[in-house]
């Protein structure tokens, strides 16, 4: 309730003559668009959303010609805009900072926890030689990806040097801890590979080219930051 009145003061600041006034018995007086009222209270709209006041803390309101009303709520929408534009930058700002991921060793690769399509987790070896993300069969599955009857898009080479036919999907999004890519490029092997070196699949660079990316050896990081 103090944002909010803090708000309110900065509006009857900016726009003395323009909207409703509610005068309250505590002394104060917000101004805003009536919303909706009725014997019981009445619901005054400020930008970002409203407040309601009960008819027994009202001592009057002073309602707002039609012309005033348009105006005032003109701006109201603006600076709404503008607040949400702001929300927009620092979350753009957030995003673009280095992210520090932990990765997991085993004999030869680098491990890497994902979270696909925001509903499946999976272990990724980190493939910077890989074009896009490889996924076997199974993960797929558990995406809910019909793979019944698919024909293959391409053939992808596995670690043991064998070619694997494979059906070209896009993943709606693909997290590594807080640094998430969306509308990612993926191959799902058709054939059931258990091979060496693969785990649930590689993590290659449809999505690593959406970061600035380096690879900590000796503190075992990936460090990631968003282009």
């Amino acid at each position: 309730m103090k944002r909010v009145f803090i708000f309110l003061a900065m509006l009857m600041f900016c726009c003395p003559a323009l909207a409703d006034t509610v005068y309250l018995k505590n002394g104060r007086h917000i101004k805003g668009l009536i919303k909706s009222e009725d014997n019981t209270s009445v619901e005054l709209e400020v930008a970002g959303g409203s407040i309601k006041f009960s008819r027994n803390e009202i001592v009057k309101i002073d309602k707002s010609g039609a012309e005033e009303a348009a105006t005032i709520r003109s701006r109201m929408e603006d600076e709404q805009r503008e607040s949400e534009e702001r929300i927009k930058q620092r979350r753009r700002e957030e995003e673009q900072k280095p992210r520090d991921i932990e990765f997991i060793r085993d004999s030869r690769s680098i491990l890497v926890k994902v979270s696909l399509n925001d509903s499946v987790d999976a272990t990724l070896v980190l493939d910077t030689g890989a074009t896009i993300i490889m996924l076997k069969r199974e993960v797929a599955q558990n995406l809910g990806i019909n793979l019944e009857g698919a024909k293959p898009d391409m053939m992808m080479t596995v670690a043991d040097g064998r070619q694997v036919p494979a059906k070209n999907v896009i993943l709606k999004s693909v997290k590594v801890q807080d640094s998430e890519a969306h509308s990612v490029e993926a191959a799902v092997l058709l054939e059931e590979y258990g091979g060496p070196g693969m785990h649930d699949g590689l993590l290659g660079m449809s999505f690593l080219k959406n970061f600035n990316f380096q690879i900590d050896h000796k503190e075992n990081k990936l460090v990631l930051e968003k282009l």
